[in-house]
């Protein structure tokens, strides 16, 4: 096995928004690391049973992104009746499945900036609930990370690599 994408988790350690972005962007970053040195045949490889591939774990990260922080958070962009978690990139490029990625990112981490308090409540409800932007920011980490982990799997069956 080749290990060559092992890094250390984030240090940040000073206010409560900052540890929390640290560890949303580290395992983002975990994500597009895992895509990275593919071709295009290997993003779109099935491995397991479920179909799930590395292009389509990035495409519903993306949805989640768009959909928690945009539509939940700040109250723009597509609900969750029009937001496509079970998205198939199969039919896009594979360079335009990941910039969308990036830019959902860079849109989620300015709203983030803007409204940069985590007891800033959601726009719109969760369960009936205006949660705080600390819930939203836990919730995508903990989603992030999960798909990282079976993006990591993924590509240790593509082509051995692993780490975080």
């Amino acid at each position: 096995m080749t290990e060559s994408q092992r890094e250390s988790v984030p240090r940040n350690d000073g206010d409560e928004l900052d540890t929390a972005l640290s560890f949303l962007r580290f395992a983002r970053g975990c994500v597009l690391k895992k895509a990275s040195g593919l071709s295009d045949e290997q993003l779109r490889e099935v491995r397991v049973p479920t179909g799930t591939t590395i292009l389509g774990l990035v495409a519903h990260l993306t949805a989640g992104e768009r959909y928690w922080f945009g539509w939940t958070l700040a109250g723009s962009g597509a609900d969750d009746d029009e937001t496509d978690f079970e998205a198939d990139p199969s039919s896009r490029p594979t360079a335009e499945v990941l910039q969308d990625y990036r830019d959902a990112i860079a849109d989620s981490d300015a709203l983030i900036t803007r409204l940069c308090h985590p007891e800033a409540r959601t726009a719109r409800t969760v369960d009936g609930v205006h949660k705080t932007m600390r819930w939203v920011l836990a919730h995508m980490t903990s989603e992030t990370a999960r798909h990282a982990g079976h993006a990591d799997i993924l590509r240790e069956q593509i082509d051995g690599t692993t780490g975080r």
